[in-house]
C-alpha cells in the first residue's frame, strides 16, 4: 500500500490500538481478541521491550487486513528502522519534521503529535498524514470540535484520556480515528487472559465509532 491508501485504511478503521506491553506475551492471543472485536490497526509502541523485532514478526506473519504501525517514535533512525522491520505508519507524540521526511521517504503515513492549534496547523503543513491531539486527556472531545473551526480541513485524531464513555463524543466532535491504550487493552484481562472480555471491550469501541459517525 501507498501511503494515501495507509491513511485511507487508518481512517476506516475507526480505532487504532496503541499497544505498550512489557514484552511479546499473550500477544498473539490479543491480536485475535482485538481482530474478533473489529479492531485491526496496531501501534507497537517503542517503549515496548523488544519493539522493532516484534514489529518484524508480526508484521511478517499477519495478514494484510491488519496495518502495523509504530508508536512513540522520537526521532528520524527509529522510524527508518521500523519501517524497514514491516511498520506501515508511524506515530509520534511530538512533532518533528524529520520523522515526517523519513517515513514519506518510504511512502508511509505518519500520525505526528501536537497539542497547541499552532502546533496543529504547523504538523499539518510539514506533511503529517493525520495529527494527533497528545494529551487529548487534558483538553476532552469539544476542543476537537474548537479547532475544526478556524481549522476544518485537519485530520486529527485523539491519544491519551480516550475511553467506551467518551469515544462516540470524539469522532462526532471532528475525529477521524481514535488511538485507544488501557482503557482498550486492559491489564486485568490481560493478565487474566480473559480474550473473551477483550473483544468485547473491542466491540464497544468499534460500534462507539459507528455511532459517532451516523450524527
Amino acid at each position: 500500500m501507498n501511503r494515501q491508501e495507509i491513511v485511507h485504511k487508518i481512517e476506516n478503521s475507526g480505532i487504532v490500538a496503541v499497544i505498550r506491553l512489557n514484552g511479546a506475551e499473550h500477544l498473539d492471543k490479543i491480536i485475535d481478541a482485538l481482530a474478533d472485536g473489529g479492531v485491526r490497526a496496531l501501534e507497537i509502541t517503542m517503549t515496548t521491550p523488544n519493539a522493532v523485532a516484534i514489529i518484524r514478526d508480526i508484521s511478517g506473519s499477519l495478514s494484510e487486513e491488519f496495518l502495523i504501525g509504530a508508536g512513540t517514535v522520537l526521532d528520524a533512525p527509529t522510524a527508518k528502522d521500523v519501517i524497514e522491520a514491516g511498520a506501515q505508519f508511524i506515530v509520534s507524540p511530538v512533532f518533528k519534521p524529520e520523522i515526517i521526511e523519513m517515513a514519506h521517504q518510504y511512502d508511509k503515513a505518519v500520525i505526528a503529535g501536537a497539542f497547541s492549534a499552532t502546533e496543529i496547523l504547523a504538523a499539518w503543513e510539514t506533511g503529517s498524514d493525520i495529527v494527533k491531539v497528545f494529551p487529548a486527556t487534558a483538553v476532552g472531545p469539544r476542543y476537537f470540535k474548537d479547532i475544526h473551526g478556524p481549522l476544518p480541513g485537519i485530520k486529527l485524531t485523539p491519544t491519551g484520556g480516550v475511553t467506551v464513555d467518551n469515544a462516540e463524543e470524539f469522532i462526532r466532535y471532528g475525529a477521524v480515528c481514535l488511538g485507544v491504550g488501557s482503557a482498550l487493552l486492559d491489564k486485568n484481562m490481560i493478565s487474566n487472559q480473559d480474550w473473551s472480555g477483550l473483544t468485547r471491550r473491542a466491540r464497544q469501541f468499534t460500534e462507539a465509532v459507528e455511532r459517532g459517525r451516523q450524527h
